[in-house]
Order: structure tokens, then sequence, then C-alpha cells
């Protein structure tokens, strides 16, 4: 009995240390080697060596054939991005939409990026005498609103050259369907980090929209507020901007994004 107690501690302290190296190596900002993880972790660089072993030919860490030193590898960065986006969007978004929505008094809507254009998830009603929204599972174009011009802007340029050569579709005479005028507004927006549309997907109306990123930086989803073009001018107030970027940050982060949301806009 007390071999398989001894054994068993044995494995548990294992595992501590193999799960010790690699929150190291995640925290690192280059890349370790042996004697800088027995350091760091206070053990021998002999049990390093072996927990290293193991780890590379599982995938979860790579050494460099130049330095020797070590790093996350792919399985590892595969297996966190697949934690952070099982998170629910939705529910991850939820109580920012709401403070956003009480702060700005303007409809709340949390779009998801697809081939066709921007699909809203949800909403939340604002507190205006007329209420102005978007229904939950509608498809916004690509360049005639706010949240699908962001996408466009932040999309791999090989895609965005692609979809902005092919014939655009306009849904008001302000829709931008000049492929020429249509770059020239995405480089603003890419500079500035947030997109409107007054009177392009609908007369009267605008929006606002900032992207949410994901772990690598990726867009994952837009957030929005939606009203009349009284109350959302173009471009839109400070306040307005410093509301929904303020919110779009902290929901891009409670999904796995680290750093500041991209554009000029603070």
């Amino acid at each position: 009995m007390p071999k398989i107690a001894s054994e068993k501690t044995e494995g548990i302290q294992s595992v501590v240390l193999a799960l010790s190296i690699l929150e190291a190596l995640g925290q690192a900002r280059s890349h370790l080697g042996v004697t800088a993880l027995a350091d760091a972790l206070g053990t021998t660089k002999s049990r390093i060596h072996r927990h290293l072993q193991t780890l590379v030919q599982q995938g979860y860490i790579v050494q460099s054939p130049l330095t020797d030193r070590y790093r996350l590898g792919a399985k590892l960065i595969e297996l966190g991005n697949a934690a952070i986006h099982s998170s629910d969007i939705v529910g991850v978004a939820s109580q920012p939409m709401r403070l956003l929505r009480d702060r700005c008094e303007q409809a709340v809507i949390l779009g998801q990026i697809e081939d066709r254009g921007v699909r809203i998830l949800t909403t939340i009603g604002g507190k205006m005498p007329v209420e102005v929204g978007v229904r939950p599972g509608s498809v916004l174009g690509l360049n005639t609103s706010a949240q699908g011009k962001l996408a466009l802007a932040m999309m791999p340029e090989q895609t965005r050259e692609r979809i902005v050569s092919a014939p655009l579709k306009g849904e008001t005479k302000f829709s931008i369907t000049d492929p020429k005028s249509l770059k020239r507004h995405l480089e603003d927006i890419r500079e500035r980090g947030w997109a409107d549309a007054p009177n392009e997907a609908a007369i009267g109306l605008n929006a606002l929209a900032f992207p949410l990123l994901g772990p690598s930086g990726e867009m994952i989803g837009t957030l929005a507020i939606v009203s009349l073009t009284q109350f959302i001018s173009s471009p839109p107030s400070k306040e307005q901007i410093e509301a929904v970027g303020t919110a779009a940050q902290e929901i891009s982060n409670a999904m796995g994004y680290v750093g500041e949301l991209p554009g000029s806009w603070r």
C-alpha cells in the first residue's frame, strides 16, 4: 500500500510539473531553454528535460532546431482556442450589452460574421420613445451596414478584394456601391476602428459598430448601437464612440483577446 501511495503522489507531481512548464512557456515573452525553466520552477534540469521531451512528443510544445529552446505548440493553442470559442458569446456579451444600453439609451445589437454578411444574434431594446432595432436572425449586408463594412475592413485583403470587386448591391441611394469609394471608406474604418452607416441600410437609420476580437486577434463578431439618425449622427458623438468601444473591449477581453482594440478612437 505505501508503494501505491508513493506512485500516486509521484504521478500527481509529474502532472503539476508538466502544467507548470506550460504556464511558464505561456507567460514568457521569448522561447525558454532547459536551464531557464529549471531555475524558474525550482527543480533539476534532468526532470525538466524529461517532461519537455514528453510534451514535445505529444505536440504540446515545440523545440527550435536552431536554439534548442522551447515554445508552446499548435496543439495546445488549438485547445486554448477551442475552450475560448466554446464560451457562449451571447452569454459573455449579455451584461456589457445591458450596461451599454443603459448608458446610451439606444438599442444594442450583437452580430456574427458570415459569408453573406453579419447575422444578428441578439438585441436589447433601447429606452427611446421611438423603438428602433434589428430582428435577431436577420443578415445585414457587407457594404450597406456599419457591421458589414467593419467586417469588410478587417477581413484578409484577398477576401476583401474578391467581395469588393464583385457587383455591389445598394439598399438606398446612400449605400456605397462604387468599389473605389468603398475601398477608401474601408481604409478610414480601419484607421479609426469603428464604422457607421447613416441612411445606407434604410433611410433615417444609423448604427455605430465596433469589432469583437478573439484570442488570436481574429474578428469573431460585432457590437453596435442602432437608432434614428437624429440620435446617432455621423460621425457619432465622442460619448457614443467611447461607450460602444469600451463595451466591445470588455467583451473581447472576456473572449480571450489580449490588448487594446485597434483604431484611433480613444
